[in-house]
Formats: structure tokens, sequence, C-alpha cells
């Protein structure tokens, strides 16, 4: 049998796995929900496919070493392996995830050369966008689409989550035009991220990688801001996963 090698990204609303083979291809991809307890969802993903060695990334991934005696590696560097797959040239990522955002530049190697992150407030974060979204009456898959569609944007002043909350609630009470909201809700998100970009990685191509990466209001809205290239996979949400498996193959 061929060498294969997994990455599993245990994030605070999906999990995402990924199987590569000893050329560093992908060949299995699975993607669940965290759910109440997610080392009995990783456990139930981890026995749908054949691998040699396993990697964890995301928020729980010391809870997989724990229960799986496997080895870990931080978001950062998973996510900038992830990215370097994606686009071999890539030196500055950008990772949206449910509970985090992280701007990452990286040396001409492909090694992390600086990063920051925002984890202490749920502004600028797909959780943000999640509820501001629900707030709304949009699904999250089309909250993007939707907010694109606005003619303008209304200014959402409160970053604070819950404060938010209530100012859109309010703003719908007084009959705002709901895709404008959206995209005002979007702005606000961008305006923190693009500004530890422009901290982190103040010039080239950014390559943008979670599952927020999927949202095409906010890639625009970043391009124009910043008037660079947001590189985009399809596939993007499984960045850490894959570079987690990435760098286990690498280490075997």
């Amino acid at each position: 049998m061929a060498h294969r090698f997994a990455g599993i990204d245990i994030g605070s609303r999906t999990i995402e796995l990924v199987v590569v083979n000893q050329s560093g291809q992908a060949i299995h991809t699975l993607k669940a929900d965290t759910g109440f307890d997610p080392m009995a969802e990783a456990k139930q993903m981890i026995g749908a496919v054949v691998y040699e060695g396993i990697m964890a990334t995301g928020y729980g991934r010391n809870l997989f070493e724990i229960a799986f005696e496997a080895p870990t590696v931080t978001e950062i560097k998973a996510h900038a392996r992830g990215a370097r797959a994606f686009f071999p040239e890539a030196l500055n990522v950008l990772d949206i995830g449910g509970q985090d955002s992280k701007a990452i530049a990286l040396s001409d190697n492909g090694k992390v050369k600086k990063f920051e992150m925002n984890d202490r407030c749920a502004a600028g974060t797909g959780k943000f966008l999640e509820i501001m979204a629900r707030t709304l009456g949009y699904a999250i898959e089309q909250f993007g689409n939707e907010a694109l569609l606005a003619e303008q944007e209304t200014t959402i002043s409160s970053m604070c989550t819950v404060f938010a909350e209530s100012e859109v609630t309010s703003l719908i009470a007084k009959g705002q035009d709901r895709r404008e909201i959206a995209l005002g809700v979007h702005a606000s998100v961008m305006r923190r991220v693009a500004a530890m970009l422009q901290r982190v990685a103040p010039e080239g191509d950014i390559v943008f990688t979670g599952g927020v990466a999927n949202n095409a209001c906010l890639r625009a809205l970043l391009a124009q801001k910043l008037g660079r290239r947001i590189l985009y996979a399809p596939q993007a949400q499984f960045a850490g996963a894959l570079g987690a498996a990435l760098l286990a193959l690498e280490a075997a």
C-alpha cells in the first residue's frame, strides 16, 4: 500500500480531514460539524479512512493529542503550509475561522516569518458573520452574495458582537434595507482584518484560507480596500487539514 498521511483540523464550527498520498496529493477529504463532542466526531471520521500517520491542528488539537496520541501543529503553521500547497509562491496568508482570524507573513521558503492573531473578540471572525447573518434572516452560505447586491453600505458602528447584534436589530426595526446592513457588517469585518494584514503583510498577493474565504463579498471588499489580489482556492476551508497532512508526510 502506498504511504498515506492524514491531517485533521478541529475547529469551533467544523472538523476537516484530509488524506494525502506519498506525492502530497489529496486523495480523501471529509468535513463534519464539530458538535458538542468533537472527539467522538473525530473518531468517526478517522475510522472512515486509511492512513499511516496523522497530525492534528485547530482549537481542538490538544484534546486530539491526548485522545489519540497524535502529534499536533499550530493553526499558523498548518494554514501556512496549506496555503503554499494551493499557491506555491504564497508569501501572505489570511485565515478567518470560526473563533479567530490570523494574518501571516511567510519567508521565501514558506516558513512563518511574522503573524498576528485576533482571538480576544468575536468581531472579525466567522462566528460574528454567522450571528449577523442569522439576525438578518440569511443563511450563512448566501450572506456574502446578498451583501454584494446592496446599492450602498449601512455603517455598523459597534464591533462587539452583542452590541452589533442589537444595533442590527434596531436598524431592521427602522426599515433599513437588509442587504445594505449586510454590506455594512461585511465592511466592519473587512476593516478589522485589513488593518491586521497591513501591519503584518503590507504588500503582495494574499492567500485567503479558512471557511470564511468562501465569502465572495469579503474577498471583494478586501481586494478593493488593499488594492491587492486576494487568491482563493475553492478548497480553502481544508487548508489547515491539508497543511497538517503534508507536515505529517514531510516529518515521516
